[in-house]
């Protein structure tokens, strides 16, 4: 059984997409297409932009989702999932892949989603940090002591949690985690505290546009971020999308979860090759590619 997972925010590269404008009159419509709906030259920052350009969360998100779907959609004849997933953003672009949604209303969602997001970073100072090396239990009982907002937000890998919050909560999590044996607990260049409380702003703006999107059921099961559970129920899959930008993103138990139920490989979508390692963590001899 194959599964395609789909990356999110920080795969972004210089460059990004310009082989696929190049080589394929589909990727160059949809392109082209996704200008038009973004109201602005995404492409130009995609191809020829700075690194800094590309950081921005309006540029960052709609760029490494239309990386991610035109890629499938100019592979099309041989993307045949069994299961998808995204991490994060990526759950998105899994759910076009999936053909749960259009691409047309896979990317203004998007595009919704990081202008309410970086809206949310403006509103207050917080950010993440990478914990590595200590049990997810330990974290969580740390961070649960913390005076301030300060939780767990992406557990990628087994011994490897990023938390989210309020800048001061995050720096004395930080400092409490080294002196308790953390191997690193690294302060992260993101704009805020992504699937943290302080995101409830942003994912009151979100749930609006996703109730009023149509929602198809998809050619195979989606591995949400919210439960880890894969699902084909248009209903529950938009209320676990509504819920993903407050709630942690369960990447290790996704990633269980597909390999208890038979994945016999895994094959990345986008930019980078961040989420085959962190397959490997969890099963060494499962076969991963990238598309």
């Amino acid at each position: 059984m194959k599964a395609y997972v789909f990356p999110g925010q920080g795969a972004q590269f210089e460059g990004m997409g310009k082989d696929l404008y190049e080589n394929s009159t589909l990727a160059k419509e949809l392109f082209t297409k996704a200008n038009e709906i973004l109201g602005f030259e995404i492409t130009d920052i995609m191809f020829t932009g700075t690194k800094e350009a590309l950081k921005q969360t309006k540029v960052t998100q709609p760029a490494i989702f239309l990386h991610s779907t035109i890629l499938a959609k100019v592979n099309k004849d041989s993307f045949t999932p069994d299961m998808v997933a995204g991490h994060s953003l990526g759950e998105i672009s899994a759910l076009v892949a999936a053909e749960c949604l259009t691409f047309e209303d896979g990317l203004r969602l998007v595009s919704k989603r990081a202008l309410a997001m970086q809206e949310a970073c403006e509103s207050q100072q917080s950010t993440m940090a990478a914990i590595l090396g200590l049990e997810d239990s330990d974290v969580e009982r740390i961070c649960a002591a913390i005076d301030g907002i300060v939780v767990p937000a992406n557990y990628n890998c087994p011994g490897q949690l990023v938390i989210s919050g309020e800048l001061e909560a995050v720096e004395k999590a930080c400092e409490q985690l080294k002196e308790f044996g953390a191997k690193r607990a690294l302060m992260l260049p993101v704009g805020g505290a992504f699937h943290s409380p302080l995101m409830a702003p942003a994912k009151n703006a979100l749930e609006k546009a996703i109730e009023e999107t149509t929602f198809n059921k998809p050619i195979c099961p989606v591995y949400q971020n919210v439960t880890a559970n894969p699902e084909t129920d248009p209903e529950i899959i938009k209320k676990n999308l509504i819920e993903q930008l407050t709630a942690p993103v369960r990447w290790t138990a996704i990633m269980k979860n597909m390999v208890n139920d038979g994945v016999s490989s895994v094959i990345e979508v986008g930019p980078g090759k961040v989420l085959q390692g962190l397959f490997r963590k969890i099963d060494r001899e499962l076969p991963s590619s990238s598309m």
